[in-house]
């Protein structure tokens, strides 16, 4: 009697237990999850409800999304006509007109330092080849760095490289906008940066540079040695103004015996069709046999003013080779090599004319 109660109740029975999860299903009106329907386009009366199992319905990854009724779409709306052009060249010139008028408004610098102008002088130093930007920052704390005669001692100084004048140990600090090269020119090379003749120039030696260079001065087709290239104007016309009183030096090859008093008499003045020539140094180098090697310091640049000064002493010049200019030496340089000069050389070539 209590088997077929329980049978009855559907209680005992798994089947009739589905059976009866059905009728209530179908009395509720909720739909089975495998009957459920995900319509997005608009509200329906099969449309799941919020609540529990929301993600099941739609709400997240159980299915598509759905938006509330009457919420703008998003993406472009394919039924609304497009704008002309002619619409937005009218709504264009409209807000010209709005705003023209009125006085630009600039926005305020918010980054670090911006209110201040100029590079900070660490860097600026860096650049030129003084060292690390620590290096640098250890040359101001030791008090060998000067910004236009002051000497500075705190860090973080704004500098403009192109108009403050900066030193180091009383040197004047290259900025990177000038270049500064040291030529040892072969003979037969012409002492121009462009031949007509199409010779070798002195600007064959240059030509992959996209800065324009020139040359500091002069030297015969014939005579070897030292000749400056830069773009610092400035410099250039300094070295070579007989104001400056820049000296170099050669070494010429003549044949002897020399008198004792030729260095005398080239220090006294040799007279030429131009006027007066002095040397300011003279010695001997080297003798073998007649044959003699003497140097010869000036600060004149007449045209072959060495070859002619020999020359009318008696002793004619078989070759000739200008190795320094004012402070700057043309060593062990090969002949034919370009090299740049160093900060502390250009610093000498300022500080012999006063920049």
């Amino acid at each position: 009697m209590r088997s077929s109660g329980r049978n009855s109740s559907g209680r005992g029975n798994p089947r009739s237990a589905g059976n009866n999860r059905d009728d209530r299903q179908k009395r509720s009106g909720t739909p089975r999850p495998e009957e459920r329907r995900y319509d997005v386009g608009g509200p329906s009366s099969d449309a799941p409800k919020k609540g529990r199992g929301a993600a099941a319905r739609g709400g997240a990854k159980g299915g598509p999304k759905q938006s509330p009724a009457g919420a703008p779409q998003r993406g472009r709306d394919r039924s609304a006509p497009a704008r002309s052009r002619e619409y937005d060249a009218r709504t264009e010139e409209r807000n010209r007109e709005r705003y023209a008028g009125k006085p630009e408004i600039k926005t305020p610098k918010t980054h670090p330092g911006a209110e201040q102008e100029g590079e900070r002088l660490q860097k600026v130093l860096a650049r030129a080849g003084m060292g690390s930007r620590r290096a640098c920052e250890e040359l101001i704390d030791q008090a060998r760095v000067e910004v236009n005669g002051r000497i500075v001692t705190e860090q973080g100084l704004r500098v403009d490289p192109h108009k403050d004048e900066i030193k180091v140990d009383g040197l004047t600090v290259a900025t990177q906008s000038h270049l500064f090269f040291a030529l040892n020119k072969p003979a037969g090379v012409v002492s121009t940066m462009e031949d007509p003749d199409g010779r070798q120039c002195l600007g064959d030696y240059v030509t992959n540079r996209e800065t324009r260079l020139f040359h500091v001065g002069r030297l015969d087709t014939e005579t070897e040695g030292i000749i400056l290239l830069t773009n610092h104007g400035e410099l250039s016309h300094r070295l070579t103004h007989p104001k400056y009183g820049v000296k170099k030096t050669y070494l010429a090859a003549i044949q002897g015996p020399l008198p004792r008093d030729l260095g005398k008499r080239l220090k006294d003045g040799i007279p030429l069709e131009d006027g007066y020539a002095k040397a300011d140094h003279f010695r001997v180098v080297e003798n073998t046999g007649k044959n003699y090697l003497v140097e010869v310091t000036l600060h004149e640049g007449r045209k072959h003013i060495v070859r002619r000064m020999l020359s009318e002493a008696g002793f004619p010049v078989d070759k000739l080779v200008r190795t320094a200019f004012g402070p700057i030496a043309l060593g062990d340089q090969k002949s034919g090599w370009l090299r740049r000069l160093t900060n502390t050389e250009v610093g000498m070539l300022m500080k012999e004319v006063g920049l």
